[in-house]
């Protein structure tokens, strides 16, 4: 056997090799995420004020007793399971904001930022006012949406998350809430980033929040501990939200 042969076999079998370890690899990571706490399955089921939906690509939370001209569709954060949010997004359609929470593929948003359109394929013209947000990366691919989708919205709400893409000449609406103990979020990009929002954006620091509480998937890694319980850290956002969208 030549030489030549030898080595191109050599070649094929470590790219061959390398290509296997990179799959075992990459299906370890997207097995590995934040699952939803035992107390969402509170939130996924209907009452006689919230309607509870769940579709393929969406769960709705609907108010049944107000009719709303304002929808919100939300992203989640990377890997975390997207029922996490449901009591927050359960609490805004108790509240008369309507919310589609959208399920991304192994929860990575990054694999999806186009899924807003599986909820507004059926629902654009039943709503006057779309918004659009989102938790940590799940917020940065809401603003990437928006920035392709001015049209379409009305606003975007970020979680503890930034937007890489400039979004400062829109007329959109945009809300900026983050906890003062979260340690996840680059406060430094953050700030260098909040140049990409129009100059009118609205920003909330919520004292003793922290980046895992906006969901029930219990602590992240890396986080900063919360001053705030879980529901108190939802209940701030939620009013946020509601003076935001409905003042």
């Amino acid at each position: 056997m030549s030489k030549k042969r030898t080595l191109k076999k050599s070649i094929t079998f470590f790219t061959v090799f390398f290509l296997l370890l990179l799959g075992i690899a990459c299906i370890f990571y997207v097995k590995d995420y934040y699952h939803s706490q035992s107390t969402v399955k509170n939130f996924l089921k209907s009452d006689n004020i919230v309607a509870v939906t769940e579709e393929k690509d969406f769960i709705s939370f609907t108010n049944k007793i107000k009719t709303s001209e304002n929808a919100f569709i939300f992203y989640q954060g990377a890997k975390v399971e997207s029922t996490a949010y449901a009591p927050l997004l359960y609490q805004l359609a108790e509240n008369g904001i309507d919310c589609f929470l959208v399920k991304m593929p192994f929860h990575l948003a990054v694999l999806s930022p186009n899924k807003a359109n599986t909820v507004l394929k059926d629902y654009e013209d039943k709503y006057t006012n779309w918004y659009i947000g989102g938790h940590s990366l799940g917020g940065a691919m809401a603003a990437s949406y928006a920035s392709k989708n001015i049209s379409r919205l009305k606003g975007l709400i970020l979680l503890g998350a930034y937007s890489t893409k400039d979004l400062s000449d829109t007329d959109l609406f945009v809300l900026s809430i983050y906890g003062s103990n979260d340690q996840v979020l680059n406060h430094e990009k953050y700030e260098n980033y909040k140049k990409n929002l129009p100059t009118s954006f609205s920003e909330l620091v919520l004292e003793g929040g922290n980046h895992a509480y906006y969901g029930n998937y219990g602590e992240q890694k890396g986080d900063g501990k919360a001053d705030l319980t879980r529901e108190e850290q939802q209940e701030k956002t939620c009013d946020a939200i509601l003076q935001f969208i409905a003042p």
